[in-house]
């Protein structure tokens, strides 16, 4: 026998609130999951994982960076990011090497083939601009957006963990 409650207020919330698909959370979670399958067939020939990827184009923007400094921009930790250097030195993408000026840095730079794939990601852009279905300015808005957000958490992060 069903319990037959008010469908409009259920334990004093309102009926839809905790509803998976009126979460913001949700709706971030699956778009990035549906990116990351979109991502994956325009980088499998290149033999790259999604998160290889924005470490290569991180490097695109400022090649030489440090371990530290690549973790930092992509938000990534070293027990995450060493591997992930690993496989993109084994398969030729970049090279690790010791700072000369600070044994204690390992300085990450881009190789011919590193540098060779930023021509590639062009296309691969525009692939995955068509499989938005978005105009380039409403997906140049969202990034806009989701960045903001992002700041804001971030923000709000760090002022409870300053507290």
């Amino acid at each position: 026998m069903s319990d037959k409650r008010d469908e409009a207020e259920t334990d004093g919330i309102p009926a839809g609130t905790l509803a998976l698909d009126q979460q913001l959370c949700f709706a971030v979670y699956s778009a990035a999951h549906a990116l990351n399958r979109t991502y994956k067939p325009l980088l499998d020939p290149y033999g790259l994982t999604y998160p290889q990827y924005i470490a290569l184009m991180t490097l695109w923007e400022k090649d030489g960076r440090t371990v530290k400094a690549l973790g930092a921009k992509l938000g990534l930790d070293s027990g995450t990011l060493s591997p992930l250097l690993k496989r993109l030195e084994a398969a030729g993408y970049i090279h690790r090497a010791r700072d000369k000026s600070d044994e204690r840095q390992v300085l990450i730079t881009l190789t011919d083939k590193g540098r060779a794939m930023k021509k590639d990601a062009v296309a691969i852009r525009m692939e995955i601009g068509k499989a938005t279905g978005c105009s380039l300015e409403a997906l140049q808005a969202l990034t806009i957006d989701l960045q903001a957000l992002a700041g804001r958490l971030e923000a709000d992060q760090a002022h409870d963990d300053a507290a």
